[in-house]
């Protein structure tokens, strides 16, 4: 476990970041999203563009946390990384490749575009691709597929109550036009096959699986892990796939903006429409941020220049030197 002064030099931190970025005001926000409401312009929204969490939990196990950091959101574009996992652990890299790639796409979150070289979706973190992973979920029936996707989250949580909010999904559906338009595509082009509106529920549903930005971080922490749950020591996904879901998030987590992540935060990542950021320090920690307010890019504004910041201030980017400033949280002893 990191030492007492290690514990308190890191909270200390937290609270100072939070306190900065919560009196910021909201430069750069474009939209809100809601679970009812869709998404909207932020001079339309009400306390939940204040809401802000950060969250660190070790590789031990251990969370810190402040802010809003209890409150439950949904995971939206999430949740694919556990989608994705699944497939990881279910289909080898050959098999795999026939259904969706691992270029970043360049193109926004729900664009209706493909590799049409390879006849497939660019990669499974934007919604096609998503979607793609989804249907390779196994079961007889949608109950059984959206238990084995949320097998992994709550593998990862720690949580076995982690569930579908079938009211969040329900209101989903409704305006689920653009996905619906994807999802149909995509079939009439071999790219997936069945019943589009039965993978287009099931989607939507583990979209709205909930989560707070304490067990985000956790969520993290046990990818940074090797995947494996720092306390219980459950595994969510084979070891020998590790390595290729955090090199998909690390190129394509944040959108069409993954390219400008890597280059100032430099970590494996994955953003949601809810706000939330759920970031992989590896052998380290997870981070877990969540802010509503959106970028022109569907990402938690404040979010990413948290990210940023903590990114610099404690020298995890992948690529930093030695000389940068870091705050170590490997066991150190008390």
């Amino acid at each position: 476990m990191p030492s007492a002064a290690i514990r308190a030099q890191l909270q200390d931190r937290l609270e100072d970041l939070h306190a900065r970025h919560a009196a910021s005001g909201h430069d750069g926000v474009e939209k809100v999203y809601d679970e009812r409401r869709g998404m909207y312009p932020p001079e339309e929204a009400g306390d939940e563009l204040d809401r802000l969490a950060i969250a660190i939990t070790t590789v031990d196990g251990e969370t810190f946390a402040v802010g809003d950091h209890d409150v439950p959101f949904s995971l939206q574009s999430m949740s694919k990384v556990f989608s994705y996992a699944l497939a990881l652990g279910r289909h080898d890299s050959d098999e795999l490749a026939d259904t969706v790639g691992v270029e970043p796409s360049g193109d926004a979150f729900n664009s209706i575009t493909f590799d049409e070289r390879h006849h497939r979706p660019f990669n499974p973190m934007v919604n096609a691709g998503a979607l793609a992973t989804t249907s390779l979920a196994a079961g007889d029936t949608p109950e059984e597929r959206l238990d084995a996707i949320l097998g992994v989250m709550r593998a990862c949580a720690g949580d076995q109550g982690l569930h579908a909010d079938e009211e969040t999904a329900a209101a989903e559906l409704r305006a689920a036009d653009h996905n619906r338009a994807t999802a149909y595509l995509m079939r009439a082009e071999g790219m997936i096959e069945g019943d589009v509106e039965e993978l287009l529920g099931l989607y939507l549903r583990q979209c709205s699986v909930h989560v707070t930005c304490s067990t985000l971080s956790t969520m993290a922490a046990t990818l940074a892990n090797g995947c494996v749950h720092p306390t219980t020591g459950d595994r969510a996904v084979p070891a020998d796939r590790v390595r290729d879901l955090l090199s998909v998030m690390y190129t394509c987590g944040m959108y069409d903006s993954t390219g400008e992540w890597a280059y100032d935060v430099g970590l494996p990542a994955k953003s949601g429409v809810s706000g939330g950021i759920l970031v992989v320090v590896p052998g380290k920690m997870g981070i877990g941020v969540w802010s509503p307010g959106l970028d022109a890019y569907g990402n938690s504004a404040r979010g990413v220049a948290i990210c940023e910041e903590i990114s610099k201030k404690l020298g995890l980017h992948l690529f930093a030197t030695d000389d940068e400033d870091r705050l170590t949280v490997e066991a150190t002893g008390d």
